[in-house]
């Protein structure tokens, strides 16, 4: 996990550049988003309880979280984060306000609320 300079400013990403989003009714704990939401915004998944960062992101607040389906979902100070399927790109926000409830996060691991 990195922060990378986007349209939305310094945004976390993955470690190809792609952007993190969290989702609202995740409430900074368990993953809300399965099935078809999931299919949307696949989880950013880790086999390591600890996941490395990179760049600009604080390691202090990188943890995981237990899926239903028993796989660990990486957080960042406490929620789950999740790509986009429709991003195509590194820096790509395409994700940003979708349903009024997917946000980007920033370093401080706080997710600006703006409309692109």
């Amino acid at each position: 996990m990195d922060v990378a300079s986007t349209s939305l400013g310094e945004v976390l990403v993955d470690a190809e550049g792609m952007t993190l989003y969290m989702f609202d009714p995740d409430a900074q704990g368990a993953s809300t988003c399965y099935d078809d939401c999931a299919a949307a915004w696949p989880p950013l998944l880790t086999d390591d309880d600890d996941p490395d960062t990179g760049d600009g992101a604080d390691d202090s607040k990188v943890g995981t979280v237990a899926r239903d389906d028993g796989t660990s979902q990486v957080t960042y100070n406490g929620w789950p984060v999740y790509l986009w399927a429709q991003d195509t790109a590194p820096g790509d926000v395409t994700g940003q306000a979708v349903g009024g409830k997917w946000w980007v996060l920033d370093r401080d691991g706080e997710p600006p609320r703006t409309t692109p």
